[in-house]
């Protein structure tokens, strides 16, 4: 099974093709990740193009499509679920939306309960625990990162992982393990088993966590004298 891997819910334009088989785990044939948070709907596209010819296949070889779901913030977190909807509908091919903080943990999984954090923005962090075996256990949620500090003893953590993690490591005071972003191998393999089942995906929302910053005016200005 061929699948296109997409992420954009954190600062990393993540795309890659991977090749998903029943007995192994997944491969990655082919990825382009670039770091720039302001890039997503520039560079997605490109990416997916590139990872598809460096792999040496086209769209219409695509047997499905992994896109993750964040939690990230709305402008970022969009681009990546619209253009894997937009995909997915096209080509008649199932889309399947995996938590980014899931598959971040599929990387930095050591055995021990561990902590995913990402960026949120406004000084806070979307976070996830995860059990021994990779299971998440509490979350997401999103957290200024002092709030988060507390809450860790209950936790009982061993290590973290993710960008938020790194960004507030003095606060947060775990050894940090190196996976900041999700990588295509991890979306995918967050998802494999309902893929080779062939299940019906889950719905394609986001996981914003939070109301935006727009917000719809309640009144007109008056712009003439009374």
């Amino acid at each position: 099974m061929l699948v296109l891997a997409i992420d954009t819910a954190t600062p990393a334009v993540t795309a890659g093709v991977v090749q998903l088989d029943a007995d192994a785990a997944p491969r990655t044939l082919a990825q382009r990740v670039t770091i720039d948070a302001k890039a997503h709907g520039e560079l997605l596209i490109p990416h997916l193009r590139e990872a598809l010819a460096e792999a040496g296949r086209t769209m219409a070889d695509v047997d499905a499509i992994v896109c993750g779901s964040g939690p990230g913030p709305f402008t970022g977190l969009r681009v990546g679920m619209v253009t894997a909807a937009a995909l997915g509908q096209a080509l008649g091919r199932p889309v399947y939306p995996v938590p980014t903080v899931d598959a971040i943990a599929v990387e930095a999984r050591s055995g021990h309960r561990l902590l995913v954090a990402t960026d949120a923005r406004r000084r806070e962090v979307y976070w996830a625990a995860y059990d021994a075996d990779g299971g998440r256990v509490e979350g997401p949620h999103v957290d200024k990162p002092a709030d988060l500090a507390e809450k860790l003893p209950s936790l009982d953590v061993a290590s973290a992982a993710g960008q938020g993690a790194e960004m507030y490591a003095d606060v947060l005071d775990l050894p940090i393990a190196l996976a900041p972003f999700p990588s295509p191998h991890g979306l995918v393999a967050v998802a494999a088993a309902a893929l080779l089942a062939g299940a019906e995906p889950d719905p394609m929302t986001p996981l914003y966590l939070r109301r935006p910053d727009a917000v719809v005016p309640t009144g007109r200005k008056r712009v003439t004298q009374p």
